[in-house]
């Protein structure tokens, strides 16, 4: 892509302000020298504030002024992780023309919305008035910050949707009062698989020093600029819109980052639409142990004190200079800082949905590649990709990811392995097969498919189903018959239907066996109280095993089968005691009546019918 040229933009339609300067800037233009030139002599050792740098229009403006607080009329703008995304997403990232020294000049922000582009600077100051404008304490930060930061290079980084949560570790208290036991005596064979597996251990730890050497030297090397690098960040104080800690965002990725981060080498001063403010404070050590209470002036020294606040800028100088801090206390007290000389921030709807300037955006991660659309910008519903590789070169891919954004299917992710070919898609609530995730390596039917439910908005409470050529398995949850399992296995397919070109549905598997598993009902006894139902359909054998009570070993059981050499007619039930097996060591005296077998059979037999068609059913929802 080429540079753009800032030289070539039209800036004959801007306002006035942008132009000139009114009287009360003009104003502070000279009390911001005033200070400049105090700091300069007091401090000779410290490089040059980024106070006044030209605007688009080549007019020297203060920094404070350029910040336009502003709300903007969408919900995500009103939180700072809505803003910052917004940002980074929305401008293009330049670099400064030197690594080292601060720019000089700091457009307005409304040109940088127009244009969709800018360096450090501009992205902090946009995203600076949009958090002031949202409620939040935040700041301007001009600092130094490390090489990837400056670059906005996130190769060595872990990507933020690949990043495991911190594990709190588990405190366990310490028994003072413990037992000693006497010692045991010890075994000559686990003396000698304790030498073996610490000669495995030394290997393994000389594999990983090995690794570890291989870590190190695809480590960047040291930047000779380190610690010398400019950037402009966003810091955010605690306290307004319930911030419970202070923090940076990173204009440049969005991300919200600790204060005591080591990305962050130092500050030179922090600003926002009311002051400005120089750190006084010691950044050998990064911003780690800096106080970012901006009351205490021996760390930060404001620019125009509030009325009952002095300067706190080293006294070690000559008397000349300390009238002329007499004087610009004496002015600051009384000042007011004027209004933004920057228009009203605005971002179409348009604007606001596809912020990629380029189409999409791409970022390149530690062994993973994210990539992001706006929403429609695809057919299908696409807005981010995220691709996981096996390297850090990203050539052999193991896993991707996508999501989805308002699809008719209400489809919103979908996930690819590469190492064992599985594909999961992920649905909101409100699919019309109530579908919350299915798994497959194929859409073809009987291939192998796992589909999970929203098992509180169906009638039956199915949560899961898993199918393959020959079974089908289905779980369930909160059901009131305590149902929680079904197994069905299925026979061959008619090889003469297949060849004669039937439909699968006229050529259905043949049901072989379909068994159910029941959780234990406190309410019966346990002898009543079925565990296990088998329907062998083509054995044509109905076997019941019941659970057990606390102290028994062997369930009772209950087994209908066929008599033997005699023709199965359809509708009929045929009892006896030839194809009855009962085993109830504690069962009462209706167990044994023979009428109570013969309606318990009846029963079955109309719910295997009832079965067997939802089993169908289920076969036409995969």
């Amino acid at each position: 892509v080429s540079e753009f040229d800032w030289s070539s933009i039209d800036t004959s339609n801007l306002p006035s302000s942008y132009k000139t300067n009114s009287r009360q800037e003009k104003k502070l233009l000279q009390l911001a020298d005033h200070f400049l030139q105090q700091y300069s002599h007091l401090c000779p050792d410290r490089k040059p504030l980024f106070i006044h740098p030209l605007n688009e229009c080549g007019v020297q403006k203060f920094v404070s002024t350029t910040v336009r607080p502003t709300l903007l009329p969408y919900p995500d703008m009103y939180y700072w992780s809505g803003c910052a995304s917004f940002v980074s997403d929305y401008l293009i990232m330049e670099p400064l023309k030197c690594p080292i020294t601060p720019p000089s000049s700091l457009y307005s922000p409304t040109t940088i919305v127009k244009y969709q582009r800018g360096n450090c600077f501009d992205f902090s100051v946009l995203l600076c008035s949009l958090l002031v404008g949202a409620g939040y304490d935040a700041y301007c930060v001009h600092g130094y910050a490390t090489l990837e930061m400056c670059s906005l290079d996130q190769t060595q980084e872990v990507c933020p949707r690949l990043r495991k949560p911190p594990e709190v570790p588990v405190k366990e208290d310490p028994n003072k009062y413990r037992i000693k036991y006497p010692s045991e005596p010890k075994s000559q064979f686990e003396l000698q698989q304790k030498a073996k597996e610490e000669e495995e251990a030394k290997c393994t730890q000389e594999e990983e020093r090995e690794e570890e050497v291989v870590e190190e030297v695809e480590k960047p090397k040291r930047d000779p600029l380190h610690g010398l690098r400019v950037h402009a960040w966003v810091l955010v104080l605690s306290g307004k819109r319930k911030v419970s800690e202070t923090f940076f965002i990173n204009p440049f990725t969005g991300n919200n980052h600790s204060t005591k981060d080591e990305c962050f080498l130092g500050i030179e001063s922090i600003w926002n639409d009311k002051n400005y403010w120089v750190n006084m404070q010691d950044c050998r050590k990064g911003c780690k142990d800096l106080s970012f209470d901006l009351s205490n002036h021996f760390c930060w020294e404001i620019m125009f004190p509030e009325s009952n606040e002095d300067s706190q800028l080293p006294t070690e100088s000559p008397k000349n200079s300390t009238d002329d801090m007499q004087e610009k206390k004496k002015i600051g007290r009384s000042f007011e800082m004027p209004l933004s000389w920057v228009d009203r921030i605005k971002v179409s709807c348009k604007e606001y949905e596809n912020p990629f300037p380029r189409g999409k955006k791409v970022i390149l991660y530690d062994k993973a590649k994210q990539e992001k659309w706006a929403a429609y910008a695809n057919s299908d519903g696409l807005v981010e990709r995220l691709t996981v590789y096996a390297d850090s070169d990203r050539t052999e891919e193991l896993e991707v990811k996508e999501w989805f954004e308002h699809r008719k299917d209400l489809l919103y992710m979908r996930e690819v392995n590469h190492q064992t070919q599985l594909i999961t898609d992920h649905f909101h609530p409100g699919h019309p097969l109530l579908l919350k995730a299915h798994t497959y390596t194929s859409l073809e039917p009987e291939t192998g498919h796992t589909v999970e439910f929203y098992h509180k908005a169906r009638v039956d409470g199915l949560w899961k189903r898993s199918e393959t050529a020959t079974e089908m398995t289905e779980y369930f949850e909160e059901r009131e018959d305590l149902l929680h399992k079904r197994l069905i296995k299925f026979g061959e397919r008619d090889q003469g239907m297949e060849m004669a070109g039937g439909t699968a549905e006229a050529n259905a598997r043949p049901i072989v066996q379909i068994k159910e598993y029941f959780h234990r009902n406190p309410k019966k006894p346990a002898d009543e109280d079925v565990e296990e139902r088998v329907f062998k359909v083509i054995d044509d054998v109905i076997q019941l095993t019941y659970h057990l009570e606390v102290y028994d070993i062997i369930p009772s059981k209950v087994v209908f089968a066929r008599v033997i050499g005699r023709e199965k007619r359809e509708g009929e039930i045929f009892l006896s005691r030839e194809n009855t097996v009962k085993y109830q060591p504690w069962s009462s005296e209706k167990h044994k009546n023979m009428r109570y077998l013969y309606n318990l059979l009846w029963e079955l037999r109309a719910e295997q019918k009832d079965l067997k068609q939802l089993v169908r059913d289920s076969e036409a929802e995969v």
